[in-house]
């Protein structure tokens, strides 16, 4: 289909048109489950505060543990038919949860199982989902189309907190995931009505799925831009995950800031992404790809700098002004880089080098997260927030110390449609327009 470059992408475009419808719903019904799945277990359960944590780690640990299998799987069939199965599946799954507290008891293993399924159905639907964009948008419109779907989850953001709360309050908090079961399903029946055709690996060139994983591992950490922008976001996912926790901890211990208040300052998050998605298409045009991704490193690592500095009365806001500044620059550097990366990506790898990307990001955290309660243990939460700060404020270095900084328009590869990786030229031997 012509897409004609004044108008928008869910208009001109039918198989992007409906992963936007899917994503619209599904998304709310992800803030419902992220939120309400943990008021099940603390109000219907009455769960400790370690069963808590437990249920958190089952919905977080099936990235580092499935995410390359994912990838490698994901290439070797029809992406759309992940979408579709892992958004029933999740479906199914969380159903349960209300079926059980109308029949019977709603249990904490119960809940261990739900988190756990469902975190492995989003690893494969997450994958399968940012592989297909490439095959519905033309590479000269990734950007507008990554932007569209980050603003719809930065809305989601905003708006799920609040949702989630009404429902519980409403239907109690089991009956509430109801919303997220009638999303999943939504977003299966949107996914199921794209027509554009896939490029899937023949069987024939299927290989060892350990060979294949090692593929996508070399491609991303051997495109000589690439690996600059995955130095940089993993520095700025270490230091994020060295700060995030020790937020709450200055805001409930030190500051005693009430939960209300809490809830207002973090729906500038979501604010700050619906900016984000709005400004980065116009960032990357007034200053160019290479130079515009500098621009949005240091947007999305400065303003954390701001945090430490919070205080009782006005200073309190200044985290509320992190918090949205850091999501504008957040976004636009994501959107910007996801872009690229899939643009960049030869068809057979798509699935592959996204979940690379995702598992290598991930991993950070939790090792910054233990060392932040560590570093908090012994200095307070306050010098661990300058630390992080200071190292997301100089994690921009990494792309700006990199040819990409003189790059107003990156290179791009004539990507074939073969299914064979080896085919396909990499960015590395392509022509640079400074």
């Amino acid at each position: 289909m012509t897409v004609l470059a004044d108008r928008h992408l869910v208009l001109v475009n039918q198989g992007f048109r409906q992963i936007f419808l899917a994503d619209v719903l599904s998304q709310a019904g992800s803030q419902v489950v992220l939120i309400g799945l943990p008021l099940v277990a603390l109000v219907a359960v009455d769960a400790s505060a370690f069963e808590a944590a437990v249920l958190a780690a089952c919905g977080t640990l099936p990235l580092p543990v499935v995410g390359l299998f994912a990838g490698a799987w994901v290439d070797r069939v029809r992406r759309r038919t992940v979408m579709i199965s892992a958004d029933v599946g999740r479906a199914v799954l969380l159903s349960t949860v209300p079926f059980a507290w109308w029949f019977a008891d709603v249990t904490m293993i119960h809940l261990y199982l739900v988190a756990l399924g469902a975190g492995v159905l989003t690893v494969f639907f997450d994958v399968a989902y940012q592989s297909s964009l490439p095959q519905l948008v033309p590479r000269e419109r990734l950007v507008e189309g990554n932007a569209a779907l980050q603003t719809v989850y930065s809305v989601a953001q905003t708006t799920g907190p609040g949702l989630t709360g009404l429902l519980v309050q409403w239907f109690t908090a089991p009956f509430a995931l109801v919303a997220a079961v009638v999303g999943y399903l939504w977003s299966a029946a949107c996914v199921s009505l794209i027509s554009v055709r896939e490029i899937v690996a023949e069987r024939s060139a299927r290989r060892n799925l350990g060979r294949e994983i090692g593929e996508g591992v070399r491609f991303l950490l051997g495109h000589r831009l690439l690996r600059f922008m995955m130095a940089c976001s993993a520095s700025l996912n270490f230091f994020g995950g060295l700060g995030a926790p020790m937020l709450m901890v200055l805001l409930v211990q030190d500051l005693r800031v009430s939960v209300g208040t809490i809830g207002v300052l973090f729906t500038f998050t979501g604010l700050g992404g619906v900016v984000g998605g709005l400004l980065v298409s116009r960032v990357m045009r007034a200053f160019g790809q290479g130079p515009g991704i500098c621009l949005a490193a240091a947007m999305f690592g400065v303003p954390p700098l701001l945090i430490p500095l919070a205080g009782q009365g006005w200073r309190l806001w200044l985290v509320a002004a992190a918090l949205f500044a850091g999501s504008v620059g957040r976004v636009v550097y994501n959107v910007s880089v996801v872009s690229f990366r899939q643009a960049a990506t030869p068809p057979a790898l798509l699935g592959r080098v996204s979940a690379t990307g995702r598992v290598l990001l991930a991993g950070t955290v939790p090792l910054s997260n233990l060392l932040g309660g560590v570093l908090a243990s012994v200095a307070g939460p306050r010098p661990v927030l300058w630390v992080a700060g200071a190292g997301a404020a100089l994690s921009f270095a990494w792309v700006y110390f990199s040819p990409l900084r003189s790059m107003r328009e990156l290179p791009m590869p004539d990507v074939a449609t073969s299914a064979e990786p080896e085919n396909v030229p990499t960015l590395s031997t392509a022509e640079v327009k400074r």
